[in-house]
């Protein structure tokens, strides 16, 4: 069969790529077929199961106020106050929307479903920048269609989130990063021509973008912290003390530049020198109830759990009888949280008052004295199963309930379906991650006689595993173990499984994994 080059970069480095004449079209024809699936998919969402939460609100009333009053603020009492409550990447975004558009919800929603579709093809390139050269076509569709096709991620073009918008900035930060850990060109693993940037060009860029997605969601700098220490270790041998600082330097640099007009305008409007928006967000008069949260943090593992606790706070009255046991050690316990929840509720409206904060805090020492491994061990684990294996099924019309399943099968079969499939595609995707990570470990062993482009991206591997682990222990410390927090993981985790399309593709030449070590 006749044979030519689809891609072609002259080098030691950079081989022919060749296909058979007319994969081409057939390539082409599979990529329209994706898109086309992933945008129904979205626009399902968008307008047959539109969905809001609890912060959509907020993210409108910030927005209005850049649109219209030129303020990023909120009315209080009357008066429009500049607040650093969310950071402002988001708002900002639906501020250009709406200037672009109109002020509608449904464009929003289909902005953020277009958006999402880029977000598909970053993450194939992501996968492809992870396989071997021969396997890297299809590799690089194979994560175009789990992308286009996962409902996850699709699910929140429906909601005014913030989720969409830092998925696409995390993915192409992400992207940079492993392109630079690997040299390789970004137009091998991009479907379109682009500028050819060095591998120290790559990694400013993927620090660029993750100080952009920390505009959007203030813990993103965990993923500049894991690029640093994974380019470290990949390039402490290579360039040198003195080098690997400065690269560090200037990578710090880069990611602070979208930062930078930000804080600016902290330190003119709110006298304060701040990059990121506080850990606990609370308006002028509040009070940051951290005592109450360290006691949560003690025994609040379930999702569910965290509407009778941690937003019920200044909403709504607390009942003892809506506190699991689990957060009581003994009946004496109960009896003093109860009061506790007695004395909040004859001041509801004004939030926990510091002296009920503090008898929390109390609470929580001495549970935590008396079961150390529990606060620190098995309450976290609890949390990491909460976060990853949760039914995402919040922003569908359904209560997300199985059990007990005959009552449930008997009130709504679908329900019952759609909540069992969502929660076993949920540890699908987990198993078939980690058998895609065990798959390149394996073909990547160091061999001789490789060419650099031959190589699976060990490097980039790690470091979307390491990304995915400390963004996960982070997220169990916050007060609210809410399954959305990793949706901008899901990326790198539908890359990692693109792997297992890898194959075992045999070298003519030698009969052996055409996939030499790194």
């Amino acid at each position: 069969m006749t044979e030519r080059p689809i891609a072609q970069q002259r080098g030691p480095e950079n081989p022919i790529i060749t296909a058979p004449a007319g994969s081409v079209t057939v390539l082409s024809a599979q990529v329209f077929l994706a898109a086309m699936a992933g945008l129904a998919l979205r626009l399902l969402f968008v307008f047959r199961f539109p969905a809001s939460a609890g912060d959509s609100d907020l993210y409108f009333q910030l927005s209005r106020s850049l649109v219209d009053h030129h303020v990023y603020g909120l009315w209080l009492n009357g008066q429009l106050t500049p607040t650093d409550l969310r950071m402002p990447g988001y708002p900002a975004f639906l501020a250009g929307v709406t200037i672009l558009f109109r002020r509608a919800k449904v464009a929003i929603s289909l902005s953020q479903a277009l958006l999402d579709l880029v977000t598909c093809f970053l993450t194939a390139a992501l996968a492809a920048a992870l396989a071997p050269a021969a396997a890297r076509r299809r590799v690089w569709l194979a994560g175009l269609w789990l992308a286009a096709t996962c409902p996850f991620i699709a699910n929140y073009s429906a909601v005014i989130l913030t989720e969409v918008l830092v998925t696409f900035l995390t993915t192409a930060a992400l992207v940079c990063f492993v392109l630079g850990l690997k040299r390789m060109p970004a137009e091998s693993v991009l479907p379109i021509g682009s500028r050819r940037l060095t591998s120290f060009q790559r990694t400013l860029l993927g620090a660029f973008l993750t100080g952009l997605a920390t505009l959007v969601r203030p813990e993103m700098p965990l993923l500049l912290a894991t690029a640093g220490l994974i380019y470290a270790a990949r390039w402490r041998g290579v360039l040198g003390f003195r080098k690997l600082l400065l690269q560090g330097v200037a990578m710090a640099g880069a990611f602070l530049l979208p930062l930078v007009p930000w804080a600016v305008r902290n330190f003119v409007t709110l006298h304060e020198v701040q990059f990121i928006s506080p850990r606990y967000t609370t308006l002028p008069g509040e009070y940051a109830p951290v005592g109450y949260y360290a006691w949560t943090g003690t025994w609040l593992e379930r999702y569910r759990d965290t509407f009778s606790s941690v937003w019920a706070i200044g909403e709504e009255p607390m009942n003892i009888d809506d506190t699991p046991p689990a957060a009581f050690d003994s009946p004496q316990e109960k009896t003093r949280v109860a009061a506790l929840f007695d004395q909040y509720n004859r001041d509801l409206g004004l939030d926990i008052s510091p002296e009920v904060d503090r008898e929390f805090a109390q609470i929580a020492k001495e549970r935590t004295r008396r079961h150390p491994l529990r606060t620190y061990v098995r309450v976290p684990f609890q949390r990491v199963l909460t976060l990853w294996f949760t039914p995402r099924v919040e922003l569908l019309p359904i209560d997300g309930n199985m059990f007990p399943l005959r009552d449930q099968w008997q009130d709504s079969h679908a329900n019952v379906l759609t909540v069992a499939a969502f929660a076993a595609l949920g540890y699908l995707y987990i198993a078939l991650a980690i058998a895609g990570i065990r798959l390149a470990r394996r073909a990547g062993r160091p061999g001789h006689g490789a060419n650099l482009q031959d190589a699976w991206n060990l490097w980039g591997i790690a470091l979307l595993a390491a990304y995915v682990f400390v963004r996960t222990a982070f997220l169990t410390t916050v007060e609210a173990p809410e399954p959305r927090y990793v949706i901008s993981c899901y990326p790198a985790v539908l890359a990692m499984i693109a792997l297992l399309f890898a194959g075992r593709k045999r070298r003519k030449s030698q009969g052996t994994f055409n996939s030499p070590g790194n």
